[in-house]
């Protein structure tokens, strides 16, 4: 029990944490539309920063620096979900009881359980060994050879369209395209893909939120039984018939013990699903709309589509699907003239940090012959994002396939509509009109349009 001294000590240092935090951006709706200018107030007023808005207390890091570093730095812990999951906003005795009643209805600890078991919320040993079992499935070459059948796919989707003059880029190919290439991944079958985008996205309301709420998470324990229970199903046929896939290759890690039985191996799974269909849906969104808000740039690469890669990491670095990322202070460190605690909360704002004018010329700027090196949207350190390669190339041949079938698409609503996720950041739709066969027919019927400029020219350096 800890004595009153060292809580009244407590207490009056987050008494001059938030004094000298007085002032910070508001985290309100304008901030879920557009959380740019907030990150270079932050940047400005300095490196780190106390605020309560995040999980009821949390040091926010602003700078690339400074993110890249706690992303690599072992003293800072994946081991988090524990505080998020128990300090959701209506979970406590002191509202109502819900807490109590969320683990009599649902078994809200197995929820903590399987939520911590998976790979990206655990440190080493035990992450390495878990990672190790998952590389087989995530390799270049096998990434490569998914190309075809992910073009399959996304010709699939995109004949459906043809003939119609325009379509919801967000439900008709974002939402379902990464979940059919996940599944394709994992071996499962397509008829059960929209249940599946549903629990994806009950378990991303809950892992955006900034406060979660008690109903936010009671889904998000729905969402993951659900998840939980149809993979238990799939496991059992895998271990009577294993195939190629990667959810095979998991039950052999398993027997083999580098994956172990006690609730590891449904945690990799329901997560892989997660983050498959999340961060890669995001991405498209945010890539077509971020190049249709520039039809210049737009226009240059339907002319030279080789350059599709340098655009792909210029979205992903100019509106990163993936805003921030947590980490708990495993011992006590000073940074920055603060002295950050163990168990303390930091956010590293890896939408901030990919825009620092410190790392980046002019880092607000749009441009996909920029050649100033890598971006966080992926992380850095032992976590980097294990699909980031299958993400890219999905991205990549959509992108393609709509430039080659449709140059002069463009934009119909004059406002986009924001997820309101702060950390997965994405759009609820994405109205476009077909066009014609010119480039020209980039640029947004209406909304913001970019400056008047010579198309760039895409070189093999930039590209």
């Amino acid at each position: 029990m800890q004595s009153r001294p060292y809580v009244a000590q407590r207490r009056e240092r987050r008494a001059v944490i938030r004094a000298a935090s007085a002032g910070l951006p508001a985290f309100d709706a304008g901030f879920l539309r557009d959380p740019y200018p907030a990150y270079r107030a932050l940047r400005e007023a300095g490196p780190l920063h106390w605020c309560e808005d995040f999980f009821q207390g949390a040091w926010l890091l602003t700078r690339h620096e400074d993110v890249e570093r706690v992303l690599r730095d072992p003293r800072f812990s994946s081991q988090r979900t524990g505080g998020w999951v128990k300090r959701a906003e209506g979970l406590d005795a002191g509202h109502g009881g819900a807490y109590a009643m969320a683990r009599a209805q649902g078994g809200l600890d197995r929820f903590q359980r399987l939520f911590s078991r998976a790979m990206v919320f655990l440190d080493a040993p035990d992450h390495t060994r878990l990672r190790r079992a998952m590389l087989g499935g995530f390799h270049p070459a096998t990434i490569r050879a998914l190309a075809p059948e992910i073009e399959r796919l996304a010709d699939e989707i995109l004949d459906g369209l043809d003939g119609r003059q325009g379509f919801d880029f967000i439900e008709t190919v974002a939402r379902p395209l990464p979940s059919r290439v996940i599944g394709l991944l994992l071996g499962i079958d397509r008829a059960d893909e929209a249940q599946f985008i549903a629990w994806s996205e009950e378990l991303a309301v809950f892992i955006g939120a900034v406060r979660p709420e008690a109903e936010q998470l009671q889904r998000a324990q729905r969402s993951l039984m659900q998840l939980v229970r149809y993979f238990d199903a799939l496991i059992e046929t895998r271990r009577r018939a294993p195939g190629t896939d990667l959810l095979s290759r998991l039950v052999q890690a398993e027997e083999h013990g580098l994956v172990r039985t006690d609730g590891e191996l449904l945690a990799q799974c329901a997560m892989l699903l997660f983050a498959g269909h999340e961060t890669t849906r995001n991405l498209l969104g945010n890539g077509l709309f971020t190049l249709l808000s520039h039809p210049r740039q737009w226009a240059a690469l339907c002319a030279q589509p080789d350059g599709i890669g340098a655009a792909v990491r210029e979205v992903l670095r100019y509106d990163s699907p993936v805003q921030y990322t947590g980490r708990r202070v495993s011992r006590e460190i000073e940074l920055h003239g603060h002295t950050l605690r163990r168990g303390e909360l930091v956010i590293a704002l890896i939408g901030s940090a990919n825009r620092d004018p410190a790392r980046y010329t002019e880092p607000e700027r749009f441009d996909i012959t920029r050649g100033e090196g890598s971006h966080l949207a992926f992380g850095s350190g032992p976590h980097v994002c294990i699909g980031a390669g299958l993400s890219m190339l999905e991205a990549d041949i959509t992108l393609r396939a709509l430039m080659r079938r449709w140059p002069g698409l463009r934009m119909i609503d004059a406002e986009p509509q924001w997820n309101g996720n702060a950390a997965l950041r994405g759009l609820l739709r994405l109205p476009v009109r077909c066009g014609g066969a010119g480039p020209e027919g980039g640029v947004p019927e209406s909304g913001a349009r970019e400056k008047q400029q010579p198309a760039p020219e895409l070189t093999p350096s930039s590209a």
